[in-house]
């Protein structure tokens, strides 16, 4: 295992450690998903007055050949920590028809941290792998989906890395280097008439 690898593994620890004395205190989580991972569950359902932000979200478009920004409404969080939780489980939910999502069905936000550089670890579920169906642009669109959702809508997030079930991964399908953190990129984002 490299430096980097047992930093970052000891960052997912730390952050995952920091969720459970949260829990334990009472109050809840800032780094962990919501009941058994489902995206959007953030605990109890909040009821229909609950504050909410609107976000750019990014989608495949109809013809499959870019990502659109799509604003979207996104429950507000507490904290820059809490809110990048919530504007990647919006981004892991359904797309807007005629939209598609980038990311598999089935993938889970299993933690996530930002360092005090402004990096974002975001630790998905092994399905980010298992169920993606390879292809250079499926993969970029993957990757860059939650990369641009959290820049464009973060200013305090500068660069995300993705994880796969708490480990750093070389890639998800063979085609896009994730093995240090990435900066946002709009190349493959058309502009959104919506």
């Amino acid at each position: 295992m490299t430096r980097r690898s047992l930093a970052i593994g000891a960052v997912v620890l730390l952050a995952i450690a920091g969720g459970w004395w949260l829990i334990a205190r009472g109050r809840p989580s800032a780094s962990l998903p919501g009941p058994a991972g489902v995206p959007g569950a953030a605990g109890p359902a909040a009821p229909a007055d609950a504050r909410k932000i609107t976000a750019t979200l990014y989608y495949v478009s109809e013809d499959g050949m870019s990502l659109a920004g799509v604003q979207r409404e996104v429950p507000f969080g507490e904290g820059v920590l809490e809110q990048a939780r919530q504007i990647v489980t919006a981004q892991l939910g359904e797309a807007p028809a005629p939209l598609a999502s980038a990311i598999p069905k089935g993938v889970k936000l299993r933690g996530l941290f930002i360092s005090s550089r402004g990096d974002a670890f975001v630790d998905l579920s092994v399905e980010a792998r298992s169920l993606h169906p390879g292809g250079a642009l499926d993969e970029l669109f993957t990757v860059y989906s939650i990369v641009n959702a959290l820049t464009t809508n973060l200013p305090a997030v500068t660069r995300v890395q993705l994880l796969i079930e708490g480990k750093e991964v070389d890639t998800l399908s063979g085609h896009v280097d994730l093995r240090h953190p990435l900066q946002r990129s709009l190349k493959w984002v058309q502009t959104s008439e919506k």
